[in-house]
C-alpha cells in the first residue's frame, strides 16, 4: 500500500486487486443494499418486471387472460410487504399473490382511477424481477 500511496505503483497486482475488491464489496454492498431496500419500502417503491399469464375477475371485464410482459412501478406499501416476505424466507410462489395485487393497483387500475373492482391473478410465471 505504501508504494501506491507514494506513487511508485499505479496499478495493483492481481492478488491485491482481488483482495481490495473483496474487502470493499463485503463492507460496502450490504450497506448500500440495505439502504436501497429501506428506501423502497418507505418512500421510493420499486419496479417489478413480470412475465406471466394474467387472468382477470371483474364485472364487465372484456379483457381475456393472456401472457403478458409487464414492467411497472409498485407503491412503497407493496414494496415493504414483498421485502418483508423475502427477508422471512418466502418462496417466489408465496410472493405471487402480493405481486399480483401490486401490479393490479399500479398497472391495471392505474392507482385506483379505473377498472374498479378488477382483480388480476397470474399463473405460469416465467420470471419476476425487482429493481429498486
Amino acid at each position: 500500500m505504501e508504494r501506491y500511496r507514494a506513487g511508485k505503483l499505479t496499478t495493483p497486482q492481481k492478488r491485491l486487486r482481488e483482495a481490495l475488491v473483496e474487502a470493499t464489496e463485503s463492507e460496502w454492498q450490504p450497506q448500500v443494499r440495505a439502504q436501497a431496500r429501506e428506501q423502497a419500502g418507505t418512500s421510493g417503491g420499486m419496479m417489478v418486471h413480470v412475465v406471466a399469464y394474467f387472468g382477470f375477475t371483474a364485472s364487465g371485464s372484456s379483457d381475456d387472460g393472456r401472457e403478458r410482459h409487464i414492467t411497472t412501478p409498485i407503491s412503497p406499501t407493496y414494496a415493504a410487504r414483498i421485502l418483508h416476505l423475502q427477508e422471512a424466507g418466502a418462496t417466489e410462489e408465496e410472493l405471487h399473490p402480493v405481486v399480483a395485487e401490486a401490479i393490479t393497483e399500479s398497472y391495471f387500475t392505474d392507482w385506483g382511477s379505473r377498472a374498479d373492482g378488477l382483480r388480476a391473478e397470474f399463473t405460469h410465471v416465467q420470471s419476476i424481477e425487482f429493481e429498486f
